[in-house]
């Protein structure tokens, strides 16, 4: 076991040290903010500093992320922002300078006429004039009226609405506030647009693409995205090889002819978890709802049938809600399993848990529903903008909770990390064979306690590239990384427990997964970054990394079978069938919606083109509730097993399991990836702005594709439906009946 250890000691240190390492490059290397945005010709000043930091802070007050995106991060209904800007202001210059020299407008040009102001443009846009002595950005009076023209379209949009882009009448009526969005718009823009110092490339490595100025993917993305399928191919072969190898070799076990956890003891902490599964039922029932009323504003873009919905609940407080509520019931649901577990790993019941397991259900419901009002308050404007920061709307997709509501989160995940790992500890001192095993998954429970303070190392006024960084720390590392060695050793422990594998084995098995899952997944942090203001390093690392995460996923064919090898070992594991179901669909989602849709999105050369398309909403749903939603509906299910000694009717779970599989594998192919196909297609043949334009995503197929939706979304829903009506019953059921409970306490 000390070659094991040894080896995870090295890929976590190694990892954190390459991440951190191009963290000070992103701090070193980020697009400037300057002092002073001027005029070339009268040297007047347009924009300051304060304007564009504000801007940002306006911006995340109105819902950031969730109204269209920044650098392809974000929402899909409205525009990218920077991308949109710059074809616009392209377009304005082209045909300004075509009436002025040819007086005649643009499109009417001869070849070589449009050639050269083509090439005029691309001197005046790309060429860097951020001096660094006096902190300043030049730009010329031509550009100036290219840029008032925009400031006009997009104040017009934030005043009046866009029922196109589902934004809501009266989103922005604050005319300072309108020119310091603007502000902030030009600067990603500008950063999107201008070559860095000494370079052929931008700041975002020549994202967006853009034929007008020459923004066309760099040869660093196509040679790292080569040699990450190359690098794939590899460590597939050898991953493989490994696994045909030494797979059967872990220590012989006598299966047991009886269920071994129907003879543990029960106790009072894990009746008091019960109730998060009955809340967590609710939470998952109205994030569906949420969903649903999301989707309906890509078609009707502020009404829901007809209904004037959006002057009450915009599309960026749904989307919102939709998304924050999955990360919410997700991370509970894991989270309670942690505590209901934790009385069976030590084999005592600690002092003050069930206390402490009240009082980290009270604080969630807070934090929930606190959050929500904060949110909604801010995108309606009630709150100032540094209340907003602190308890309204962040504005960044997956946190975009206040600060005050993360600070209380993060000490509440401090109290979970205690009352957890105490009972851990508290058995990793019998130092019997089930040591190693109880050390990863201690350590995991540490580090989902502390990864979540990531969230918290950006200020109200960082720049976007600081904050996404840190942003990906907590929404990649902290929930794809930490959360997914918990729930790989909980499941082993739990299999170990039943005596399926034995202690020995579980433990050298959970070290070494989680060794390959971090090998790839600490640095492959970085692929979501490639073109968010970072340098080439972020390429490099991310591309070669993030490919090695989906290697240990091209075998979960393997583990699909052995589960379901499982449930033909001894009659009694039919009792466990229903939640080694939902394990298996794990394992299946892992592949297809981790696994393969996730390396559709992760290398440079195809994230250059549809980062922030429908085919991100494509992993984001197979991922995100494929995996870690159907894992989270798996553990509430096992632990509503070993608490309940009756036998239960199962057509309920039947009916949620096969419909929540047949409703999401509908959304997908019948909705989702035909849109986002179509969106890449246009992406790489016209330019990003064009595939994220109304003027293609309102065209009448693609509107039927978005209609066709409907279909998933049904099937999906009576899923839920089924699967929330199972848990609530027998969650009642449990909390009223006269279970005989262990009363033995650790003082």
């Amino acid at each position: 076991m000390k070659k094991v250890w040894s080896i995870f000691i090295l890929v976590v240190v190694s990892s954190f040290a390459a991440l951190i390492w191009v963290g000070t490059e992103i701090y070193q290397t980020q697009p400037p903010i300057p002092e002073k945005v001027v005029i070339k010709e009268t040297n007047e000043i347009f924009y300051n500093k304060s304007d564009i930091q504000i801007g940002q802070n306006v911006w995340e007050s109105i819902g950031g992320m969730e109204v269209g995106s920044i650098w392809g991060h974000g929402s899909y209904v409205a525009p990218d922002w920077s991308a949109d800007w710059i074809h616009r202001e392209a377009e304005f210059l082209l045909n300004h300078w075509s009436l002025k020299d040819y007086n005649s407008g643009f499109n009417t040009l001869d070849v070589e006429e449009k050639g050269a102001l083509k090439a005029r443009l691309v001197k005046e846009i790309r060429t860097n004039t951020y001096n660094k002595v006096s902190k300043t950005i030049t730009i010329s009076k031509d550009r100036l009226e290219a840029i008032k023209n925009n400031i006009d379209y997009y104040s017009a949009i934030f005043l009046n609405g866009h029922e196109k882009y589902a934004i809501q009448k009266g989103a922005l009526t604050n005319s300072e506030k309108l020119k310091q969005l603007n502000a902030f718009l030009f600067w990603t823009s500008w950063a999107a647009s201008t070559n860095r110092p000494n370079k052929d490339y931008t700041y975002t490595s020549n994202w967006p693409h853009e034929p007008l100025i020459n923004n066309t993917i760099t040869p660093d993305s196509q040679i790292w995205s080569g040699f990450s399928v190359v690098l794939l191919l590899l460590f597939i072969g050898i991953l493989t090889y490994y696994y045909i190898r030494n797979h059967e070799k872990g220590d012989a076990v006598t299966s047991p002819s009886n269920d071994p956890l129907l003879e543990m003891s029960l106790f009072y902490s894990q009746k008091a978890v019960l109730k998060y599964f009955f809340v967590v039922s609710l939470l998952i029932g109205l994030q569906v709802v949420l969903g649903i009323l999301t989707v309906h504003y890509t078609v009707e873009g502020q009404a829901f049938f007809g209904f004037e919905l959006s002057q009450y609940l915009p599309y960026s407080i749904t989307r919102t809600w939709h998304t924050q509520l999955a990360v919410f019931w997700i991370a509970v649901t894991w989270l309670a399993t942690g505590l209901f577990l934790a009385p069976m790993i030590s084999g005592k019941e600690m002092k003050y848990q069930i206390f402490g397991i009240n009082f980290l259900f009270v604080a969630a419901l807070i934090i929930v529903l606190g959050s929500m009002l904060g949110e909604w308050l801010g995108v309606h404007q009630f709150l100032e903008l540094s209340t907003n920061f602190f308890f309204g709307h962040q504005g960044y997709e997956y946190m975009d909770l206040g600060r005050f509501w993360q600070i209380f989160l993060a000490i509440g995940l401090i109290l979970w990390m205690f009352m957890v790992g105490r009972h851990i500890l508290f058995a990793i001192k019998k130092k019997d064979d089930s040591k190693n095993l109880l050390i990863i998954l201690l350590i995991a429970v540490i580090a989902i306690g502390m990864f979540f303070f990531s969230g918290l190392m950006y200020g109200e006024n960082s720049s976007l590239p600081v904050i996404n960084y840190w942003r990906w720390w907590l929404v990649h590392l902290w929930v794809e990384g930490f959360f997914e060695v918990f729930a790989t050793v909980t499941i082993a422990y739990l299999f170990s427990r039943m005596k399926i594998i034995s202690m020995k084995t579980a433990g050298k098995t959970s070290i070494a997964s989680a060794t390959i899952f971090l090998a790839g997944g600490i640095i492959g942090t970085l692929h979501h970054l490639y073109y968010s203001g970072t340098p080439v390093q972020a390429i490099a690392l991310g591309a070669t990394f993030s490919a090695l995460e989906v290697v240990p996923l091209t075998l979960m064919g393997f583990e699909i079978r052995e589960n379901w090898n499982l449930l033909n070992k001894n009659k009694w594991i039919q009792r466990y069938k229903w939640p080694i179901f939902f394990f298996i669909a794990v394992a299946f989602w892992n592949m297809i919606g981790a696994g393969v849709f996730g390396f559709l999105i992760n290398p440079p050369i195809a994230l250059y083109y549809i980062q922030g398309l429908n085919t991100t909403s494509v992993h984001a749903h197979t991922a995100l509730f494929g995996v870690y939603g159907m894992l989270g509906m798996g553990f509430i299910i096992i632990c509503l097993r070993i608490y309940s000694k009756k036998t239960w009717n199962e057509k309920l779970l039947k009916n949620a399991f096969w419909l929540l599989n047949l409703g999401l594998m509908l959304m997908v192919l019948l909705s989702l990836l035909p849109l986002g196909v179509i969106q890449a297609y246009t992406s790489i043949t016209k330019g990003y702005s064009y595939a994220r334009s109304a003027e293609l995503l309102y065209d009448p197929a693609v509107q039927t594709i978005k209609w066709m939706r409907i279909i998933g979304d049904l099937v999906f829903s009576v899923g839920i439906g089924y699967f929330c009506w199972f848990v609530i019953g027998e969650t009642i059921s449990l909390i009223k009946s006269k279970t005989k409970l262990n009363t033995v306490i650790n003082k």
